[in-house]
């Protein structure tokens, strides 16, 4: 059953950058409403970069609202359009993805956006099972439904023209590409960031052109990382991975600055928006921001990981964090022989932000702030060969524990 029409458009609204357009939503939910009928939505992922922070899974977690708002989410693989590559934001043209490449990168991002969304009301789609299939004269008619300077209206292909960098032509067509398989869905609603302001409107352009009704475009903001300055990035290290272990999570969550506790309970979970307005007085009122974030890592590290997995990290946050002890239920990584080094697992230990880079654990081993079994340790044991049950200390409070597998 759906709920109220003007129910469900304050809990799409909530976060939401820029809604176009308003009142033709309220029309389709109540179309929708009436006929019990769900509203297609649509999301299009570049293949290119399949690891996925929080900062990404803000358009998704909008998405999973809609689905428990009844209606169908429609994940495009660009597939075709990796081709050319996404020229949003790019000072230069993108290389072209290899068909191998893109299918592993698209297996990758779907393990990652099931953990967000409903299978049950999610379809998948390559965009090359219907744009690989135009004719020639089809293309043309599809690129005289826009014009050059519309097109030039895009910031970084005027960048890119005044500074005489060239621009293939071939990336022209990927926004009425992306554009077409919104057609091809006849879409309903199309979501992204507010840096696909221009391709998501396209859609609209090119639905109106072939006579369809025009796709509702609903903009996120950009979510700020840990830093509390740029947005989140893995390059600029302030990001949280969704498949980052559970305590991680956790003690990341804890190092969101305080001004966007708010923000992240808006665009980083699933809490309704009278619940968050709550928050917010409670914030008014003076209640420590900390007590809050630790509401807020539960929350999210439970969206990813589950109800017990969450309270496990949550003991050992309290724990090593909060208590200043070494916590019993230390998370592990198994070896794969008898014959591993610090140097051999150095990858594992980045991966999971234990440290951010082999120069930094080698400034930490000078600094006397890495132990191994309660020992610190030189730099010339890099090379020292872990044993079963060893226990490394990283600063004062993360803790790893090395497993032989079997």
């Amino acid at each position: 059953m759906f709920l109220q029409p003007l129910e469900q458009l304050a809990i799409i609204q909530k976060g939401a950058d820029t809604i176009v357009d308003v009142e033709e939503l309220q029309l389709k939910l109540q179309r929708s409403y009436e006929q019990q009928k769900p509203l297609i939505v649509k999301l299009g992922l570049d293949p290119s970069a399949p690891d996925i922070h929080l900062g990404h899974a803000v358009v998704l977690r909008k998405i999973k609202q809609l689905q428990d708002l009844g209606h169908h989410a429609v994940i495009v693989i660009g597939d075709f359009t990796g081709r050319i590559g996404d020229p949003t934001g790019k000072a230069k043209g993108r290389v072209a993805l290899s068909d191998e490449i893109v299918k592993e990168n698209a297996k990758t991002y779907c393990e990652q956006v099931f953990k967000v969304l409903d299978t049950t009301k999610t379809t998948v789609r390559f965009n090359s099972e219907w744009l690989s299939k135009l004719t020639f004269e089809e293309v043309i008619k599809l690129a005289a439904s826009t014009s050059v300077a519309r097109i030039l209206e895009r910031d970084d292909f005027q960048k890119r023209y005044k500074n005489q960098i060239p621009i293939g032509i071939h990336e022209f067509f990927y926004p009425l590409m992306q554009a077409y398989d919104s057609v091809e869905l006849q879409a309903d609603i199309e979501l992204g960031g507010t840096d696909q302001t221009f391709n998501i409107l396209m859609g609209r352009t090119l639905q109106k052109h072939v006579g369809l009704e025009k796709q509702i475009a609903i903009f996120m903001p950009l979510l700020e990382g840990l830093d509390g300055i740029e947005k989140m990035s893995k390059s600029l290290n302030n990001y949280i991975g969704v498949n980052e272990a559970p305590e991680v999570m956790f003690k990341k969550m804890m190092e969101v600055p305080d001004k966007l506790i708010i923000k992240y309970f808006e665009l980083a979970t699933d809490e309704h928006p009278a619940t968050i307005q709550q928050i917010k007085k409670r914030l008014e009122k003076g209640e420590n921001p900390r007590d809050i974030k630790i509401e807020l890592a539960g929350i999210v590290t439970a969206l990813y990981h589950g109800k017990e997995a969450m309270l496990a990290a949550k003991t050992y946050f309290e724990t090593a964090f909060q208590k200043g002890k070494i916590p019993a239920n230390i998370p592990a990584l198994l070896l794969e022989n008898e014959q591993m080094t610090l140097n051999d697992v150095m990858p594992a230990l980045i991966e999971r932000g234990l440290v951010k880079s082999k120069s930094e654990f080698q400034r930490l081993i000078k600094q006397n702030g890495i132990a191994l079994n309660e020992r610190k340790l030189s730099l010339e044991e890099m090379t020292l060969t872990l044993r079963n049950e060893d226990v490394l200390q990283i600063g004062k409070k993360r803790f790893l524990k090395f497993s032989f597998v079997g």
